[in-house]
């Protein structure tokens, strides 16, 4: 077990944050990651589809014994990850419950923002985790249409982006949060410019960094930890859409482990 790489998935190149965490935190480890980026968006797709979505790549991944699923995409989190937990053998942790854990411990005054797409705000997952925690905090939830189109653009930091962030953050600046959860996975790549809206009195709460924290005590609390480099030190990535444009922007926001991109068609 402990040798198994793990599995992580996303609608995209978000979970790309969630895969940097996890390979600075736990450099023994292999990974294959699955990015859907030929039937993304998630976010603005009915919940069936989604779930059906996940339920697919799950399968994709389970081919190459993994020994975790990670659901790093908030919008399949919010409507798999009870699915999947029931359906599978191995653990599955998902990307909601540590970026709600990590805002309660850095908020100050209680007041909590939350961005995230139209699937994943309307789903209610972040309010049903907060309320569950029993912490009290005064939640402000907002969809971001078109910032996960962007990232996928590889436009990250244009005037474009920046009105578009204006406009869409208005609500969590009305609230006056001082703590602003990135309820998507691709969000953490927008940081910079959702940082110079905000103004510097608002921590920002990756829920990408989280999750890889959670995985990391999974493991090493399941002794599921590899204890030593894999002989081959390459993660394997799978992406449904062009490959050439997956490796080019993989590169760019995860790094040079963008190495071994093979293409998958849906049948």
């Amino acid at each position: 077990m402990p040798e198994r790489p793990i599995g992580v998935f996303d609608s995209g190149l978000g979970g790309l944050t969630v895969l940097r965490a996890l390979i600075d935190l736990l450099p023994n480890e292999r990974i294959v990651y699955f990015g859907d980026t030929g039937r993304f968006p998630y976010g603005s797709k009915p919940r069936d589809e989604v779930l059906h979505h996940a339920l697919e790549i799950t399968d994709v991944l389970l081919t190459h014994d993994v020994k975790v699923v990670v659901v790093a995409c908030n919008s399949a989190t919010a409507v798999a990850l009870e699915a999947l937990d029931a359906r599978l053998d191995i653990p599955v942790v998902g990307v909601i419950e540590p970026g709600v854990r990590a805002a309660i411990r850095a908020t100050r005054s209680g007041r909590v923002g939350v961005i995230g797409t139209v699937g994943t705000i309307a789903s209610g997952a972040y309010q049903r985790v907060a309320d569950s925690t029993g912490a009290g905090i005064e939640l402000t939830c907002a969809a971001c249409p078109g910032f996960v189109e962007f990232v996928e653009a590889g436009d990250v930091e244009s005037d474009q982006v920046h009105v578009l962030a204006e406009r869409l953050l208005a609500p969590v600046r009305a609230a006056d949060v001082d703590t602003l959860v990135l309820g998507c996975t691709h969000y953490p790549l927008l940081a910079r410019t959702i940082a110079d809206v905000m103004g510097r009195g608002v921590v920002l709460v990756s829920s990408a960094d989280e999750t890889a924290f959670a995985v990391r005590a999974l493991l090493i609390g399941r002794r599921m930890t590899a204890p030593e480099p894999p002989s081959d030190p390459r993660h394997l990535f799978f992406t449904s859409g062009g490959v050439d444009t997956f490796r080019t922007l993989g590169a760019r926001f995860l790094g040079p482990e963008v190495e071994a991109v093979e293409p998958w068609c849906w049948t």
